[in-house]
């Protein structure tokens, strides 16, 4: 144990501190604020401990000179020598006071100020243990992460080598199955072949026995026993021996044999013709259709069915009764929400572009996609049916077009077509595409090759091929609409109207089902119509929608319109 002698004014005191060698650490913690304490008070206070003990000097030699005054009265002093000095003395000790009021201040503060720092020292232990806690809580959020990740390259590798694995083996199964349809083929030519040799055979035998018969003379019943039962094709005998009736051979007929995708061709469904279109002028119906913003909509061959296609991720179905759009059921399994919609011709199947790569193919009866294409390595943003109903085209922002067997559900081409592509739209032989380098390329299917480009003056954001397949629309960013003669490859005519502003790069541009007029949405909100004949505006229909409308969709009955916007809305127009 160490000693230590503190001496303040008016105070002593002597306090034993342990060995700071043997002490505990929070004793030798204790010891050293002690110690800066002594050493913090001694520097303030020494110019006022030194004047203390100066007083105390002179009060001592003053009590001194007045007792030897006092003692020897030869000495003593006058009368106004001890008034001075009874002035000095109170003066002095007035200053003591004053000193030692000041020396009572100065120790509040610094109690006030250890107090302070105290506190401060706590709330730092506290600050100091959360945050070990927090990097502690961290550490361990960063390994499962790191843990998650790994499962999650894991899963993905597996499952894209289960993918591989079952395209190969969807490919293998297709080739089996065309195989054994070709030995059923084949065996079924061969049976057919050994029946027509048996027939032959016994045709001939029994014009043989009945030559014979005929050559010789003999009384029916010789006739009939030598024209022996069972060598006649009318009749046969059981296992007992019993003659039975047969019925005369017919000539084999070779039986159509094929899968059931083989025969959409034959049983297409012939959509409606439309002869005039009538123009909307009125809202019927409006309806939230989505949560988020809708992209693309489509009415189905016959008229009486709706999707929508939203940024919400699923195809939403509407039926169209009364004039009123009726929630009918939703299609999901997108990733990523929906660009494009589009029903095949017998409209029992929807096929849609999605923002996750790929295109996903969807049966009415069914809410789960029946095929999903991926290959693409950015958003799909348009996607066809080609006429055959075997084929789908898909158009991509990777500078791609894809041509997909739905029989395989594979990729069968891939078309590199320069530039970010917006839309497409095809036929037999040839597929066209809108991009955004402002051109129009025609696509030659079969060699994979750009036969013909059509410069613009904006970059295209949709295309639409008129119902007698002679014209195709597109509709660009320097807010107007192109009119493009397909047998002359060029330009014919554009429109324009005050007002009229693409809103995005995928607003949609659509023919009337009678090809007599054209029809965009505006970003002001407005459904423009022209037409075709004129050149001129036929029709605005303004103050309905909030935000700018990304697609409309005219009913092939045309009875009915329906325009899309940003805000979910969509809105059922109509002349009645």
């Amino acid at each position: 144990m160490a000693t230590t002698e503190c001496t303040k004014p008016g105070r002593q005191f002597t306090k034993t501190s342990p060995d700071p060698q043997h002490s505990e650490p929070w004793k030798r913690h204790i010891i050293r604020q002690l110690k800066y304490r002594d050493k913090a008070q001694k520097i303030v206070f020494q110019d006022v401990i030194r004047s203390y003990v100066k007083l105390l000097e002179r009060c001592a030699q003053s009590a001194v000179i007045t007792q030897g005054l006092i003692s020897s009265p030869r000495l003593f002093p006058s009368s106004d020598d001890l008034s001075s000095l009874k002035t000095a003395t109170g003066e002095l000790a007035y200053k003591v006071l004053e000193l030692q009021q000041e020396i009572k201040i100065k120790d509040t503060f610094l109690e006030r100020q250890h107090t302070r720092l105290h506190d401060t020292q706590n709330s730092l232990m506290v600050v100091e243990l959360e945050k070990g806690r927090l990097n502690s809580d961290v550490k361990k959020m960063t390994d499962n992460n790191l843990l998650l990740k790994s499962k999650y390259d894991t899963l993905r590798e597996r499952y894209q080598h289960l993918d591989e694995v079952y395209r190969n083996e969807k490919l293998h199964g297709s080739d089996i199955l065309e195989d054994m349809i070709h030995f059923k083929e084949q065996a079924a030519a061969r049976m057919n072949h050994r029946n027509e040799r048996r027939l032959r055979a016994r045709q001939a035998g029994l014009h043989k026995e009945l030559e014979v018969a005929a050559s010789e003379s003999l009384n029916t019943e010789k006739v009939s026993q030598s024209v022996s039962l069972p060598s006649s094709p009318l009749l046969h005998r059981n296992e007992s021996g019993e003659v039975l009736e047969r019925s005369p051979l017919r000539p084999f007929r070779k039986k159509r044999r094929g899968n059931s995708v083989s025969s959409l061709e034959e049983d297409r469904y012939t959509p409606l013709v439309c002869l005039v279109a009538r123009v909307p002028t009125k809202v019927i119906h409006a309806v939230d259709a989505h949560e988020l913003g809708i992209n693309a909509v489509r009415f189905s061959p016959q008229s009486n069915l709706l999707a929508t296609g939203g940024t919400d991720r699923v195809i939403k179905l509407w039926d169209i009764s009364s004039g009123m759009l009726h929630y009918r059921g939703t299609l999901d399994g997108s990733n990523e929400g929906i660009t494009s919609i589009e029903f095949d011709s017998m409209g029992s199947r929807i096929l849609a572009g999605s923002y996750d790569n790929s295109a996903l193919i969807w049966r009415l009866d069914d809410s789960v996609p029946k095929f999903t294409l991926t290959g693409h390595s950015r958003k799909v943003t348009a996607a066809r049916f080609r006429s055959n109903l075997r084929q789908v085209v898909t158009g991509s922002g990777d500078r791609t077009v894809k041509i997909w067997d739905l029989q395989r559900a594979a990729c069968i081409q891939t078309i590199e077509v320069l530039s970010y592509c917006s839309d497409i739209v095809c036929s037999d032989y040839y597929i066209i595409s809108g991009h955004f380098d402002r051109k129009i390329r025609f696509w030659d299917s079969r060699a994979a090759s750009c036969t013909q480009e059509v410069p613009l003056q904006g970059r295209v954001t949709s295309l639409d091929i008129s119902p007698n397949h002679r014209e195709l629309l597109s509709c660009s960013r320097d807010e107007s609409l192109q009119l493009v003669d397909l047998r002359m490859s060029k330009p014919r005519m554009a429109f324009r109207a005050e007002g009229f502003k693409c809103g995005s790069d995928s607003t949609k541009a659509i023919f009337s089902p009678d090809g007599s007029y054209l029809a965009a949405g505006s970003a002001d909100g407005g459904v423009y119509i022209w037409n075709i004949s004129t050149g001129n505006l036929e029709t605005c229909l303004l103050d309905m929608h909030r935000t700018s409308v990304n697609a409309v969709a005219w009913s092939m009955s045309g009875e009915y319109m329906v325009s899309v916007d940003k805000s979910r809305c969509a809105i059922l127009w109509s002349d009645i």
